[in-house]
């Protein structure tokens, strides 16, 4: 899908400014089979980093008070947003009640056998399933995907042909990483789907963001 927010003012801007990873990077025409992803987190980090919504720089958000350790590259799909759409799938798929999304971009695991050593960078990422998510009341859906051409997990197809280790791996620190020791976590993860289902659940978060940020294109049009 092309991104209309970057032809032709958004090209030329792009010149000389930096491009917010929200909202001036290009998914990708071949989404949702291959989506640009950006990457605020790798699992050497011990700060969980993300990007500032307003200014497009990476932030602190927090530093890691516990051994939690992200077991892959996390980040998000640039020109996506978990609203009402999202949400509506997944009650659906959930049959739990009065669920809202969580007013951010679609958040993604990316698998590679390479070492990243920091993240502030785009990736070209294959979804292969996702993990359907509630924080709270809030739809909080997390992409899995493969490296694109990654030598070890560029083969796989679909979620179900990863070794479960990894899925546990994920579940454990979604599960986690936000929990404080003495209190209840939460967090909920509902159920874990395929390769069809993700690609469904991108395309609910693009229309989401269409309809939650048509005035960045009609401002653009109007310069």
């Amino acid at each position: 899908m092309a991104n209309k927010l970057m032809d032709p003012i958004g090209r030329l801007m792009g010149l000389r400014y930096k491009s917010h990873p929200w909202h001036g990077v290009e998914i990708g025409v071949k989404s949702p089979e291959v989506v640009t992803s950006y990457i605020e987190v790798v699992p050497s980090d011990t700060v969980k980093y993300e990007v500032d919504k307003v200014t497009g720089y990476l932030k602190i958000d927090r530093p890691q008070k516990f051994s939690n350790v992200v077991p892959a590259l996390y980040g998000f799909i640039p020109q996506t947003y978990c609203g009402d759409k999202l949400a509506a799938f997944s009650m659906e798929k959930s049959g739990m009640k009065n669920v809202k999304g969580d007013a951010d971009p679609l958040d993604i695991c990316v698998l590679t056998e390479k070492e990243i050593t920091h993240g502030d960078l785009l990736v070209q990422a294959i979804p292969i399933g996702g993990l359907r998510m509630i924080d709270g009341n809030e739809a909080d859906d997390k992409i899995i995907a493969v490296l694109k051409d990654d030598a070890i997990y560029g083969q796989i197809k679909d979620v179900s042909e990863l070794p479960e280790l990894i899925i546990n791996r994920l579940r454990h620190y979604f599960l986690t990483y936000k929990n404080i020791p003495g209190e209840k976590g939460q967090c909920e993860i509902t159920s874990v789907y395929g390769k069809e289902e993700a690609h469904f659940v991108i395309n609910c978060a693009i229309d989401d963001y269409q309809t939650r940020f048509d005035f960045l294109e009609a401002a653009l049009s109007n310069v």
